[in-house]
């Protein structure tokens, strides 16, 4: 079995957080949903950082409720708290991905995932791929968050995959790009949020999922 691999961040980069989470916390905030999920993300890097680790259904909860609090909304109720964890398996999955996905399995290419989510919300994530990926690499397993190195390494270790056979790709380049770059990882920034970063950061960017397939194979033939 070829030994060549394309590691994926998840949520943002396959998987469409932004339109997910904005139809989940609706329910929770209503016409702020926008000045929620802003003061949210900022949260989220927050709980994320602090000790002793926590799992990732607690950093959802808790950075919502530090971002209601942030704006000024009334107190959330346990159950609104809960609604992102509650509702995982309901975030969607970019129209460009599969044919990606199966793009690169016919080309030979192992996939894996590298995700800040933990293992029971990637098995529900799970169900919305055709096919599973050949490894899964969470934050629960390595008690760490990206942008720390933690998944990066244990992929490396687990997977046995050479540098030069290695690609990563991944909208955020706070959690993903920087990372692989110090690594020394090959990486294909699917820029979907344009957020106007480093692009010298990446190998290769990409504006969506369209040109994976060739970028990959121009990298790792």
């Amino acid at each position: 079995m070829s030994n060549r691999w394309v590691t994926f961040d998840c949520f943002g980069t396959l998987v469409d957080w932004h339109t997910g989470f904005s139809a989940v916390l609706c329910e929770v905030s209503g016409d702020r949903v926008a000045d929620v999920l802003a003061a949210y993300h900022r949260h989220e890097r927050i709980v994320e950082s602090e000790r002793p680790h926590r799992l990732y259904t607690d950093v959802l909860a808790t950075a919502v409720r530090r971002a209601a609090e942030d704006i000024g909304m009334l107190p959330v109720t346990e159950e609104q708290a809960m609604a992102l964890p509650r509702r995982w398996g309901s975030l969607p999955v970019f129209p460009d991905v599969e044919p990606a996905l199966a793009g690169l399995r016919a080309a030979g290419y192992r996939l894996a995932v590298l995700t800040n989510c933990d293992d029971d919300l990637f098995a529900e994530t799970q169900k919305s791929f055709h096919q599973p990926f050949d490894l899964v690499i969470t934050a629960e397993q390595v008690k760490d968050y990206k942008p720390s190195r933690s998944h990066f390494r244990r992929f490396y270790r687990v997977s046995g995959v050479e540098m030069t056979d290695w690609v990563h790709v991944a909208c955020s380049w706070f959690h993903d790009i920087e990372p692989a770059r110090e690594l020394g990882v090959k990486r294909i920034w699917v820029d979907r949020d344009r957020t106007g970063e480093d692009r010298s950061a990446a190998t290769v960017c990409l504006p969506d999922g369209t040109g994976l397939v060739e970028a990959v194979r121009g990298m790792i033939p």
